[in-house]
């Protein structure tokens, strides 16, 4: 990347100036992991972590799910319920601000469960997605789905392999974090192609699928 990496750029400021700027941040389509794992799944309740400028959250919308979408960013909100409301599909999702650092599915009427979990590339300082994928795979409704994809260190074009150890995962990091008599646990390196400023890209997604058993 042409550009130094901070441990700044993983905060609130830094995201909300990002998604304050103008024009899209990101390209409004849903991630190509979500939109192939989805696409055989009932729809019913899903929840977005660290949905941004909720691309994700809409796609499911619009394919008949009942959404929650969560992140941070005030701002990256405001534009995901603008898009919502552009796309028709307001009435279907629900934005909440949480920082995924201390964020928990535990609430006053005791844990909240979706019929999917969700979460694509988000990154966490101090290899802080295993705690994440713990307190996700607790939101997992019994028959549910937890999906989660990220860049696999591999991947070194991002540039966070040498400049933010630990920020990175791959599939069997995070698998550790669920326990193994209540999912049955895929865990893979799925290489496909990214263009990006007009240059194509082999990038490696590091894909963590979970089925909670019943």
């Amino acid at each position: 990347m042409s550009h130094e990496i901070t441990p700044e750029m993983f905060e609130q400021p830094s995201w909300d100036e990002r998604y304050g700027g103008p024009g899209r941040v990101w390209s409004g389509r849903a991630n190509a992991v979500l939109a192939a794992e989805a696409a055989g799944l009932v729809p019913g309740r899903a929840v977005d972590l660290g949905c941004g400028e909720g691309g994700d959250a809409i796609w499911l919308a619009e394919h008949g799910w009942q959404v929650t979408g969560i992140d941070f960013s005030e701002a990256g909100l405001a534009r995901a319920a603008a898009h919502a409301a552009e796309r028709g599909v307001a009435d279907r999702v629900e934005w909440r601000q949480a920082d995924l650092r201390a964020w928990t599915p535990a609430g006053a009427d005791g844990v909240e469960q979706w019929d999917l979990v969700t979460s694509h590339f988000l990154h966490l300082l101090d290899d802080g997605m295993l705690e994440a994928t713990r307190e996700m795979a607790r939101a997992v409704a019994p028959g549910g789905t937890l999906l989660v994809v990220g860049h696999h260190p591999d991947d070194e074009h991002t540039g966070l392999r040498w400049s933010m150890p630990g920020v990175l995962f791959t599939a069997e990091g995070l698998g550790v974090a669920l326990h193994p008599d209540l999912f049955d646990v895929h865990v893979e390196a799925r290489q496909r192609e990214e263009v990006r400023d007009g240059v194509a890209h082999q990038v490696t997604d590091a894909v963590l699928r979970a089925r909670r058993r019943d």
